[in-house]
Order: C-alpha cells, then structure tokens, then sequence
C-alpha cells in the first residue's frame, strides 16, 4: 500500500501524551493504543514528518491516497477524524492547525525516539489514579448538581403551604433541596467513580464504564438504603421499606456509564444528550420495575410517617392521579433520571478536558 512509504520515512516520534511508532504502525496515548484506520495513520505521519510546516491537499493527495480520486470532504474527514483522536478541535487547535484554502499544519512539539514517560511503572499509576480522582470527583459533583435541581422540584411540589408569609414551607423546601443534594452527590460518587475505575481498562470496544457505573450505583444504593433503614428504625421505631436501594442504583449506574461509554471528547451537546436519554429511561424503567427514586422514595416516607406535613399529592394532580401513583412516578422517575444522566456526564466530559485537552 503507498500510504505505508509515508509512514516509513516517519522516525518514531513523541508529542504530548502520544507516540507515533512508524515500524508497528501504532498511535498510543500514555501507551494505551488509539485506533486509526491505515489511511488516517498515514494522514497524521505525514504531518508530524514535518511538524510546523504547511501540508497541502495536493500532498495528501499524492502521499497518503497516492492520486485515488477522491472528494475535499474525505480529506475534512480525515482531518476531524484525527482531531477527535487526539483530542483536538478546529476553533482551539493543540495539535492540527487548519490554514484555510491551503491545507493543515501540525503545531504541537516533537520530539524523536523513545518511550513516553507516563508509560514507565513510576508514573503510570500516578496518572491513573489522577485520573480516577478527577473524573470521580466531576461525577459527584454533577450528581449534587442533578440534585439541587431536582430538590427545588420537589420543594415547590410538596410544600404543603405557601412559601410567604409562612415560614414553614420555605422550611420544607430547604430540607428537601439539602436531601436531594445529598442523594445527588453519594449517587454520584458511586456511579462517577466507578465510571472512571472501569476506564483504566482503556478499552473501547466494551463498555467497561457502563459496568464501572452499574457496580458504583449498586454499592452506594445498597449501602444507603441498609444505613438508611437502620437509622429510621433506631430513632423513630419503624422503617418506611422500598426506598431507594442497590437495583434502583445499579440500573441507572449502568445506563449513565453507557451513555459515558459512548461520549465522544469533542461533542459535549451529543454527550449531555445521551446522559439525559440513557438516564431517563433508566428511570421510567425502574419505576416501571416496582422500584423507586427520589420522589417515590420521599412519598413511601410521607406515607408511613401520617404526622409529616410533606405532601406530593399536588404532583400527582398534575397527572390526573389522586396521590403519588404509578404514571407520576414514571415521570418524576424519568425526570429525576434525565436530571442524573445528564449532569453526571457533562461534569465527567468536561473533567476530561484538562486531560486530553479541549473538547
């Protein structure tokens, strides 16, 4: 193949986190391989055979397709496709700079021969777990951030008297935005971590993190619920049951480790998308399953709890039901999920910024 006498002419290279070996024709990042098909290998050795030096289309065209007719869109693709590898984006280039009606540029440094640093048994670790604690770290915080949402919802719908002049209700509100904030934030430190444990397997052909988040939401979800029903036994005496538990954690775990799995580093708007889907019906099909979420949760324990004054019976209304039944919970479910999925992964996306650069 003539894109293979591009790359042969191309010393082994390193520039950034990545290294370019021309002899086994890989692409690795921190010594995880990148997957490139044989013609965008070809693309991107050609570029970093002459770092800062203008490539034109007529030199893809006789380097890399070797004269095969072929469209200006095949070559954009090229490009975007290497981009996305990489970690870059056109409006903020790092590595591949666009010099419009020309051609492209490779600006990052080079530095011929040798292995990556980040790959030696030093510094690997080191980064892995710098890694786990960002991306873990972002995960919890975009769950606190999913609850605050949804504790401001459910505030306003179960404020059983009006937020002024009574105090009462603002009361109410404040408690159920600090529990849902809570919730938010043990749920996403248990599915966040377990997203970024799982992406140490540096594989993209299995979605390791749709795993890593279904055991992050089970462990959290059973944890909370078995301390939660201890506590509500030991000072009231009695325990509200079927609150949210390690099933409910676990499914949605899963689905938003899905939607991370298939996350792309440069389209944050398809990321958030998918988080807010996989997390929606995620939550419907919990709900749907018998179990239950916040809301379902919080009117399990406005019902065997009689002298609460927290009512989400108005909630119900909305939808026709007397009471918290199964279609409001569908949709609070779904909501509240949608909320999680897409926080949870919006946080972690731009986490992963300031690890492979801009997104």
């Amino acid at each position: 193949m003539g894109g293979v006498v591009v790359a042969d002419r191309v010393p082994n290279v390193r520039f950034d986190r990545f290294r370019l070996d021309a002899q086994d024709r890989r692409l690795t990042c921190d010594g995880v391989p990148v997957e490139l098909n044989a013609r965008y290998f070809d693309a991107l050795a050609l570029l970093v055979r002459e770092p800062g030096a203008l490539v034109s289309k007529d030199r893809f065209l006789a380097e890399v397709w070797r004269g095969v007719p072929v469209t200006d869109e095949a070559l954009t693709q090229c490009i975007k496709t290497l981009r996305r590898a990489l970690g870059d984006q056109a409006g903020d280039p790092r590595f591949i700079e666009t010099v419009p009606k020309h051609g492209y540029r490779f600006i990052a440094p080079v530095v011929a021969g040798g292995d990556e640093p980040t790959n030696t048994s030093e510094n690997r670790p080191n980064l892995d777990v710098r890694n786990v604690l960002l991306l873990g770290g972002a995960g919890t915080i975009g769950g606190g951030l999913a609850g605050l949402v949804g504790g401001i919802l459910y505030g306003f719908g179960g404020a059983t008297e009006p937020l002024a002049p009574a105090m009462g209700a603002a009361s109410v509100l404040l408690v159920l935005v600090c529990l849902s904030i809570l919730a938010g934030l043990i749920g996403g430190a248990g599915v966040g971590f377990g997203i970024a444990a799982a992406e140490l397997a540096r594989s993209r052909r299995w979605p390791w993190s749709a795993l890593g988040g279904a055991l992050g939401g089970l462990v959290v979800g059973a944890l909370a619920k078995l301390l939660g029903l201890d506590a509500f036994t030991l000072l009231l005496g009695q325990s509200p049951g079927a609150i949210t538990g390690g099933g409910e954690g676990a499914l949605l775990g899963g689905a938003v480790g899905l939607a991370a799995w298939l996350a792309r580093p440069d389209r944050l708007g398809r990321n958030v998308t998918l988080g807010a889907l996989f997390g929606g019906l995620a939550g419907v099909a919990i709900t749907a399953l018998g179990g239950r979420l916040m809301g379902g949760s919080l009117d399990l324990l406005a019902t065997n709890f009689p002298a609460s004054r927290l009512r989400l019976d108005q909630i119900g209304q909305l939808f026709g039901e007397q009471g918290f039944g199964p279609l409001t919970q569908a949709v609070t479910g779904g909501i509240e999920g949608l909320l999680f999925g897409a926080f949870l992964v919006a946080a972690m996306h731009l986490a992963r910024r300031g690890l492979v650069g801009p997104s």
